[in-house]
């Protein structure tokens, strides 16, 4: 499993890096390992708001659905096309090229988020 010490997680298996415009999630290594082969993502509406907690995005894969939850309030700057063309790229490249959506205006402070170290403990 990999976790790259300068993102930061959520106990719901989302990643986010901070980028120039905003902040970029997907999900983590540990959670496209559990849904298996992915096969199929629907992601939000580039200028959709979002609320914190809400359902983000849905992941389907061979094994199951799963669910991805907007881990800020805010609004979708860009989403990437290239997973719902290739949902594959999540399973081979979470932290890269299979990144879903990136959020601007965010409205929360991100009080509890995990570092590399503590989502680590969480799942192993």
């Amino acid at each position: 499993m990999d976790f790259p010490e300068d993102l930061q997680y959520t106990a719901e298996h989302e990643w986010i890096r901070q980028t120039g415009t905003g902040l970029r999630i997907g999900i983590t290594d540990y959670a496209q390992d559990q849904l298996g082969d992915i096969v199929f993502v629907d992601l939000p509406e580039v200028g959709a708001a979002l609320e914190r907690g809400a359902v983000m995005a849905e992941i389907e894969s061979t094994k199951s659905v799963g669910e991805v939850y907007a881990p800020f309030s805010g609004t979708v700057l860009s989403v990437n096309a290239d997973v719902v063309d290739e949902p594959e790229l999540i399973n081979q490249d979470p932290y890269g090229g299979g990144w879903l959506v990136e959020l601007a205006d965010v409205a929360d402070d991100g009080d509890e988020l995990l570092d590399a170290t503590a989502y680590r403990a969480l799942v192993e």
